[in-house]
């Protein structure tokens, strides 16, 4: 058997890392499956970014596999997310990745990232008798599909393998068909620390109490506007100094531009707390453990949820409630991780009850994917129901409760239920198809009144 991993991000690489290790795809003792590493670059422009494939930390963790196979030597110039390939062209592509990569199709299993879209979503279709795992990413994996899948390929999902870094709350993705298999926290810790190949930094060298606050750059994404962002980081710096620190440590996001790091420089300024900017290779979570961090602030990154998992550190978050009003259509996939940051890290939480976190991840889920996270409504009417008002708008837009008719909607106005759709059409349409229809009749009866 072949075991075919085509994946794009370190976080993904250390999920499929992890679970070989703790024997959750195949006893690792036995050597049963030949695997095969498919790494990509999913970024932009490629040419700026270090790869999984290339990544000299990451050399541990390719040594989990029997080989690599670079897709980006198949594809050539072509950038991986645009590899979308006629239907038709299918059966010849799958007959030469076999041959180049030395595959048996009919005994194939394939581990994917990001489903939805391109080139995971190219192989799963151009290998039609493959077995499909989904490896999770992150907070992503909590969100429902934003894409129905074709049944030839939603039907082959099995399993959904995920770094366990919200105990107790099943992601959405693949169900709801897909067995969830949680990755053990001292796995995915173990395997993290291998990553770790910085050795000296001056950065990480201090005995002062310190918080880690971690940069997004959001409105590289259109989820804020710069000035919002500037907002929320200084947002940033007061949260940390709840936590009263001598030092902060930022760690901003690698493309955002120095205004931002200036605009958290001053802040830590004005609360008299020093501050220095990290912008080395180590990964947020071990970034964290080498600083012996108090405390980690952000938006709503998945090292939050994950710092906390695996290493017990007190985690904060700013603007998650703005980011969940501005983020624009509802069904926006970075809705649901910043949905569990923000009840992770709300003071005297509601959601501190795994149980009760699923609800609210489940229920917004359907709201966000109404037709593919169809199952969950029956979920989403019994958190809704029990809702305060202030609470249901945190996390639900009052036009989407109305649009699926569930517990909360505002009161509909005359004229909207007037004309609100029925049955695929709206109500002007079926009025002026009603009377087409009786005088319709009308002229039939008549003409069989006349005789004719």
């Amino acid at each position: 058997m072949t075991q075919l991993f085509a994946l794009h991000s370190a976080y993904g690489l250390a999920t499929a890392a992890a679970a070989i290790d703790a024997g959750l795809l195949g006893d690792p003792s036995v050597k049963s499956a030949d695997r095969v590493l498919v790494p990509f670059t999913s970024s932009r422009v490629p040419e700026t970014t270090v790869g999984i494939a290339a990544d000299p930390a990451l050399r541990s963790l390719r040594q989990r596999f029997d080989r690599v196979e670079e897709l980006e030597a198949v594809l050539g110039p072509l950038h991986p997310s645009s590899w979308e390939p006629a239907i038709g062209d299918l059966p010849v592509l799958e007959r030469l990745l076999t041959r180049a990569w030395g595959l048996d199709p009919h005994d194939l299993e394939l581990f994917v990232q990001s489903p939805q879209v391109a080139p995971a979503r190219t192989l799963m279709s151009l290998f039609p008798h493959a077995r499909i795992t989904i490896i999770g990413d992150g907070l992503m994996t909590y969100s429902p599909m934003r894409v129905r899948l074709p049944y030839t390929v939603a039907a082959r999902i099995e399993r959904v393998v995920h770094a366990d870094v919200v105990p107790g709350v099943r992601p959405l993705v693949g169900s709801p068909r897909a067995e969830v298999v949680p990755v053990p926290p001292e796995s995915f810790r173990a395997v993290l620390f291998e990553t770790d190949a910085v050795k000296n930094d001056a950065a990480l060298d201090s005995d002062l109490p310190t918080v880690l606050v971690l940069g997004q750059y959001l409105s590289a994404l259109g989820l804020m506007t710069p000035a919002a962002e500037i907002a929320l980081q200084r947002d940033m710096i007061d949260r940390a100094a709840r936590w009263s620190p001598r030092r902060i440590v930022f760690k901003p996001h690698p493309a955002a531009p120095p205004l931002l790091t200036d605009a958290v420089r001053a802040r830590a300024e004005g609360h008299g707390i020093e501050f220095v900017e990290y912008r080395g290779a180590l990964a947020a979570e071990l970034l964290a453990e080498r600083l012996d961090a108090v405390a980690v602030v952000a938006g709503f990154s998945t090292a939050l949820p994950t710092v906390r998992a695996l290493f017990g550190r007190k985690i904060g978050a700013a603007g998650t409630e703005a980011v969940l009003r501005a983020l624009s259509p509802f069904e926006n996939s970075n809705r649901i991780p910043a949905t569990i940051v923000d009840a992770l890290t709300r003071e005297d939480s509601p959601y501190a009850d795994p149980e009760r976190l699923q609800l609210l991840v489940d229920a917004v889920g359907y709201a966000m994917q109404p037709k593919i996270a169809g199952h969950l409504r029956g979920r989403a009417e019994a958190l809704l129901h029990g809702l305060d008002p202030v609470e249901r708008d945190r996390y639900f837009a009052p036009e989407r409760l109305s649009a699926l008719r569930l517990p909360g909607a505002p009161e509909e106005r005359m004229l909207h239920r007037v004309l609100r759709p029925a049955g695929g059409i709206g109500r002007v349409e079926e009025w002026r198809l009603t009377v087409i229809g009786a005088q319709r009749r009308v002229r039939r009866a008549w003409r069989v009144i006349r005789g004719r």
